[in-house]
């Protein structure tokens, strides 16, 4: 991760199921803005699954992924919560809780096969995950009398594709209010292509910066 990028996250929960040795591992994915949503999703999936053995647990919550858990939930210390909390670590994610449910199939895996199997569980589950990248943007706000507004919306959404930017809906009122998030180094560019879409006829207000979920083009 580069120093100005941002830990990502997923856009909705996914479930993946691993089999190793007739042990079931079972990974449910959620996303989780603080650690009393992750620890919701962890009753809710314990109580799900009341027939597992294990609930193994990681979680990673913060927009710079400051508080970070893990659990083995009764397997061999070191083999179940580390090894998925370190996936989520080296994926770069944030804002997500990983349970893995395991049903116990009658061969003992030994430590190193339960580190694998943990964290194998994981990573397959996010390789499902719809990614979501989050980064930091300055919000550029604009009033657009409703006769222009169809084509200036075009023409932003147009702009926001080829800049890495993202669109918020229309506001509408006695004017219709266009806002849109930009990389602070494009809002000169926007005002630019802006003001030559429109013969300069409309006019800008940049207003803050905070961190936006940024879709995959």
């Amino acid at each position: 991760m580069t120093s100005s990028s941002l830990p990502s996250t997923i856009a909705a929960p996914v479930e993946h199921t691993l089999e190793i040795k007739r042990s079931v591992f079972l990974t449910h994915l959620a996303p989780a803005r603080t650690v009393e949503e992750a620890d919701a999703v962890i009753a809710s999936i314990r109580k799900l699954r009341w027939d597992a053995r294990h609930h193994c647990t990681a979680l990673i919550v913060g927009t710079h992924a400051d508080r970070q858990r893990s659990s083995d939930d009764g397997e061999p210390a070191g083999t179940a919560g580390v090894p998925m909390l370190e996936v989520l670590r080296r994926r770069e994610m944030t804002d997500v809780v990983a349970v893995v449910s395991r049903w116990f199939g009658g061969v003992l895996l030994g430590a190193g096969g339960l580190v694998r199997a943990y964290g194998s569980a994981v990573a397959a589950a996010l390789d499902e995950a719809t990614v979501v990248h989050r980064a930091l943007r300055t919000q550029v706000s604009m009033d657009v009398p409703h006769s222009d507004a169809g084509r200036v919306l075009a023409f932003l959404h147009q702009w926001v594709g080829a800049h890495d930017a993202v669109l918020d809906s229309p506001a509408y009122g006695q004017a219709a209010t266009l806002s849109l998030w930009v990389p602070q180094d494009q809002v000169d560019a926007l005002n630019a292509d802006l003001a030559a879409h429109t013969g300069g006829a409309i006019a800008t207000e940049a207003g803050e910066i905070r961190v936006v979920d940024v879709p995959a083009r």
